[in-house]
């Protein structure tokens, strides 16, 4: 059977634990000053945890990919040279790079890890590869512009590389990620290609007249204006079956920002569909694209994949995510139950949007997924409770429960924001 990756973001330890967990093979991660995606908030990988990130991933029985992909200044170069030790030690699978210098660093200094070229050295090409390969990499991540035909070809001129494609998240308007408009509008503050993306991609436009100053037309009749240059977000889940068939060794989801629940549903959606189409090549694939519609997006595209990417693929009247189902809940099944249970089973929970006595949900876990309802909710005093309010901890009785609540997440039922 043909072994097919999958690589998930991992911005933080316990969404790198979670994303493991809900299926991911692998997970690639990056520390600031290094990597494109700058944190803000959680148990953010650094330097100083970067060992004990890649540590948990290995205990996990998953590989972790180090991404060192900025575009890097002469100062970069120094402060890399100065970081170099910390990087050997954390031993990771790979390091994922695009900058020639950065290359040369790490293949002089760490050898023995394996170097993955970036989707940022913009890879079109058989010969790209090739020229890859005979540096020494052992895997170049493929540029998002291409098409799956194109794939295909590349691996039967060049058989003895791994081929990584991205099959999912957010897109960047500009040629693979190369874009300067951060750079422009934030005046060199907020660098994109250093983790620092102000996403003016995503902004709302309107057209002035430049001897009409002060009045704004609107681009596209719309009350939220017109987000002309923000592109919808890349599915390819239904296209796993040609991606696999081209011979693709690692299919990667974007998303080091984005949310727990995203990583862990995106991650079930994904492991289920690839286990599916390596059993049965022509198995379908719509009810994986339905479980991602709960997930935040900006509509879906196919993006270069099928070789006819145009004006369908950008979204004109949303900048952020909209998810078909809201996380309600995740579960803290380590923390104990204060008060006497009477042979009923509650469970302690981190509410994260409003839950109600008598809602109907879907819990997902890694291995389960189905509905229940709320019956009881609770306090740490046992006092019974209306609803649960967002950030609340509170204690819920469910109609029927997981059998392993380690790892179980709570979401609404059905679909809505379909777009």
């Amino acid at each position: 059977m043909q072994n097919v990756e999958l690589l998930m973001p991992a911005g933080n330890l316990e969404k790198l634990e979670y994303a493991v967990k809900y299926g991911a093979d692998a997970v690639y991660l990056g520390v600031v000053d290094f990597s494109l995606r700058a944190m803000r908030k959680g148990s953010l990988i650094t330097m100083e945890n970067l060992k004990e990130a890649v540590d948990l991933a290995h205990s996990l029985g998953a590989k972790a990919y180090v991404t060192i992909n900025i575009f890097a200044f002469n100062n970069d170069i120094k402060l890399l040279e100065a970081s170099l030790d910390r990087f050997k030690d954390a031993n990771p699978d790979a390091f994922i790079v695009s900058d020639y210098g950065i290359f040369n660093l790490i293949k002089r200094n760490i050898p023995d890890v394996p170097l993955h070229i970036s989707t940022q050295t913009n890879t079109l090409n058989y010969e790209s590869v090739k020229f890859w390969r005979d540096l020494g990499a052992s895997r170049v991540i493929l540029a998002r512009e291409l098409p799956i035909s194109d794939v295909a070809e590349i691996r039967k001129q060049v058989p003895d590389i791994e081929l990584e494609c991205f099959v999912h998240g957010a897109q960047c308007v500009s040629f693979s990620g190369r874009c300067l408009l951060s750079d422009y509008f934030s005046k060199g503050e907020r660098k994109a290609n250093h983790g620092n993306c102000t996403q003016p991609c995503r902004w709302s436009y309107k057209l002035v007249e430049e001897t009409r100053p002060g009045e704004y037309l609107e681009i596209n009749q719309d009350d939220r204006g017109s987000h002309i240059l923000s592109p919808k977000d890349l599915c390819l889940v239904k296209q796993l079956p040609q991606l696999i068939d081209a011979g693709v060794d690692s299919l990667k989801v974007e998303g080091r920002t984005k949310s727990l629940y995203y990583v862990s549903a995106v991650a079930k959606a994904y492991r289920q569909a690839i286990d599916d189409v390596l059993k049965n090549p022509s198995a379908d694939m719509e009810k994986y694209f339905v479980e991602l519609q709960k997930v935040g997006n900006r509509g879906y595209t196919t993006g270069f994949a099928l070789g006819n990417n145009n004006g369908e693929s950008y979204s004109y009247n949303i900048s952020k995510g909209l998810a078909g189902a809201d996380f309600l809940c995740e579960f803290h099944s380590d923390k104990p139950v204060p008060f006497e249970q009477e042979g009923e089973k509650y469970f302690p929970v981190k509410i994260k949007n409003k839950m109600l006595v008598g809602d109907v949900v879907e819990i997902i876990t890694p291995d389960e997924q189905f509905t229940a309802l709320v019956e009881e909710i609770k306090n740490e005093d046992g006092e019974v409770l209306p609803l649960g309010n967002t950030n609340d901890d509170v204690y819920i009785k469910f109609s029927k429960s997981p059998q392993e609540p380690k790892y179980a997440l709570v979401r609404t039922i059905g679909v809505k924001n379909v777009h």
